[in-house]
């Protein structure tokens, strides 16, 4: 491991900001970790260091960034605010990060991973990208093994929700096709500048070495937005005209139970018996 290096603290990152006339951007969702003990127990969460490939998402001041190369991971930070970049650049360059000028949304992640087969993406989400951007990168992108992503309490919940849980949906049903998810850790508003209105979790995604059903994936998703789109109705009548009723039985599946009952694997047999 490299001698430690300075992350930010609030202070630091205050001047710099003041320095270069910069503030905070709401619709990008910027807020700022300012409290290097929180950034390195996220370094220390995500479990990397010599031997690994990291991509940070909405790199920022490099307060995260700066912890994860302290690790000696190899690190790669994307940043859209190209107010931000010229900065972000000193700070973490000389760390020996490399810096992408991108929308994660938009990125040409196979360009950008080239070179190595196994990644780990480490980052602070807003808000509204959080959820579809997770989902996404497990869909798209498998190069990407495991993911800690700070996200708010709430997005985090559904991610990692299993059947019982009130946060059970949807989100939760993709990444336990694709991966386990688990809330590791929560973190407060007053570790970010601004102070945010809500709380953070950390959450933990290890993509499993193949999906956790056989099902193809296009007709099980079809049935799980069906089923959770009238989440209230027992299956039988919220899958009317795609799962005829001996379908359920050659499933296993109750069809008086609701979405919500249903394990990925559940959804994953109704789907294959109902080709």
């Amino acid at each position: 491991m490299p001698d430690a290096l300075v992350t930010h603290t609030r202070r630091h990152l205050t001047a710099l900001l003041q320095h270069h006339g910069i503030a905070p951007s709401r619709a990008l969702g910027q807020n700022f970790v300012v409290d290097p003990n929180t950034v390195r127990r996220i370094a220390r969460l995500a479990d990397v260091g010599t031997d690994d490939q990291v991509i940070e998402i909405g790199a920022g001041l490099g307060s995260l960034t700066l912890a994860l190369a302290e690790t000696g991971a190899s690190v790669t930070a994307v940043e859209v605010d190209r107010r931000l970049l010229p900065v972000l650049r000193d700070e973490v360059e000389p760390a020996g990060v490399r810096v992408v000028a991108a929308d994660a949304r938009g990125l040409d992640w196979r360009a950008t991973l080239a070179g190595h087969d196994r990644w780990v993406l480490v980052a602070n989400l807003p808000y509204n990208v959080a959820t579809p951007l997770v989902l996404d990168l497990l869909d798209g992108v498998p190069a990407i093994a495991r993911m800690l992503v700070m996200v708010q309490r709430e997005v985090g919940e559904r991610l990692a929700a299993g059947v019982g849980d009130p946060a059970y949906g949807i989100p939760s049903v993709k990444v336990a096709y694709w991966a386990t998810g688990r809330v590791v850790g929560r973190v407060g508003p007053d570790v970010f500048l601004p102070r945010p209105n809500v709380e953070s979790v950390l959450v933990a995604i290890t993509r499993r070495p193949i999906p956790a059903t056989t099902a193809d994936a296009d007709r099980l998703f079809a049935l799980v937005r069906a089923g959770f789109g009238q989440r209230r109705k027992m299956l039988r009548r919220s899958l009317a005209g795609q799962v005829a009723a001996e379908t359920f039985d050659r499933a296993g599946v109750r069809p008086d139970a609701r979405a919500e009952e249903l394990t990925v694997e559940d959804w994953g047999r109704l789907a294959e018996a109902a080709r």
